[in-house]
């Protein structure tokens, strides 16, 4: 869920992300993975292209060891679909870890070299993302949330207030920033931040629906990998249910796709501190 928050903060505010990842605010429209040779990339993976650009972002919560791998995949994939274009790629690290993973850029492979970029945003100042509400979001999860996220994520709130003028279109950015919190806070303190109607308000909220409905078609096609997809569905229901939840949004919905209920998650988690005892 935290990588679909930031999949529609790039896909609603390209130009945002492009001034921030290519040095300029190009107009970037969506490439679908499907326009490419060979087998689709990753659903994780975003692909936007310009007049002379195709931009790359991964976002990721936990280092990955096969990364540079992919990378050096994914460029190949690319260049042979569009040569005379320039191919930006970048990892967006969004969750504090010290893995040594989160700071490889190349990929070496016998005289193979690919190099790629990786931001991690907790080394980020706030103010990179400060004046543009497509980027503001992932403010909390910048610098000043290493040393004070509560504080942080007020600022944040206020700071939408006034460069977001429209209603439903700054509800929907308090939706991604709440979800987003959720890396850094309990669910409590979000909510004593952000305004409690944010998410019901929030088109984001369906987009959520979709994305459960869209994950719960493709995980039937691969049942194979069903159960480890299960607990990492756990592990990130346990995370943002208690946010929806004190947002008096219904979480039934999102629990019904995703094939859990809440007393499972529940089981679920008194299981795990019973392993850890």
């Amino acid at each position: 869920m935290y990588d679909n928050s930031c999949k529609f903060l790039i896909e609603t505010y390209p130009e945002d992300f492009a001034a921030w990842l290519i040095g300029q605010p190009v107009p970037l429209t969506e490439l679908k993975p499907t326009e490419l040779v060979s087998e689709p990339i990753r659903a994780d993976s975003l692909l936007l292209q310009g007049d002379d650009v195709v931009l790359q972002v991964e976002f990721q919560t936990q280092p990955d060891p096969t990364m540079p791998r992919r990378m050096a995949d994914y460029f190949l994939r690319i260049q042979k679909k569009f040569p005379q274009k320039q191919i930006k790629q970048v990892v967006l690290y969004l969750r504090t870890s010290g893995s040594p993973l989160v700071y490889e850029t190349q990929f070496q492979s016998q005289g193979m070299t690919h190099c790629f970029e990786v931001v991690r945003l907790w080394e980020q100042p706030q103010a990179l993302f400060w004046n543009r509400p497509g980027l503001l979001p992932l403010a909390i999860l910048s610098q000043g949330a290493e040393t004070d996220a509560v504080g942080l994520l007020q600022q944040i709130q206020r700071r939408l207030g006034e460069i977001v003028t429209d209603g439903g279109i700054r509800s929907n950015l308090e939706a991604a920033t709440g979800i987003l919190a959720g890396l850094k806070l309990e669910a409590d303190l979000i909510q004593q931040v952000m305004r409690s109607g944010a998410m019901r308000e929030s088109t984001f909220y369906q987009a959520i629906l979709e994305e459960g409905r869209q994950e719960g078609r493709q995980e039937g096609r691969q049942e194979g990998r069903q159960e480890g997809r299960k607990e990492e569905r756990f592990s990130l229901l346990r995370k943002i249910v208690p946010f929806l939840q004190s947002c008096r949004v219904p979480v039934e919905p999102i629990l019904k796709m995703a094939g859990v209920t809440l007393e499972e998650l529940e089981l679920g988690e008194g299981s795990s501190e019973d392993e850890a005892m």
